[in-house]
């Protein structure tokens, strides 16, 4: 499994309409709101780094309201 930690810039007033799509897409496992310089940050847990790769950025990065996306991938030590 790969593991990653996805830091969301929303619009603003965006937020809740932009956690309620996030929270229906694959490997989504967590998201918390956040304040600060992100607005939301999402776990994923997808079987692969292609596959995390594809969820980020064809279903993530494309919802309405969602401005910018930093992405920190885990590894195992």
């Amino acid at each position: 499994m790969s593991i990653a930690f996805v830091l969301v810039s929303t619009v603003p007033g965006k937020e809740h309409e932009v956690y309620n799509k996030i929270s229906k897409v694959n490997y989504v496992v967590e998201i918390h709101p956040l304040f600060g310089e992100y607005d939301l940050i999402v776990k994923i847990d997808a079987k692969d780094y292609s596959e995390l790769g594809k969820t980020v950025i064809e279903n993530i990065r494309t919802i309405e309201g969602v401005i910018d996306t930093k992405t920190l991938t885990g590894i195992k030590l």
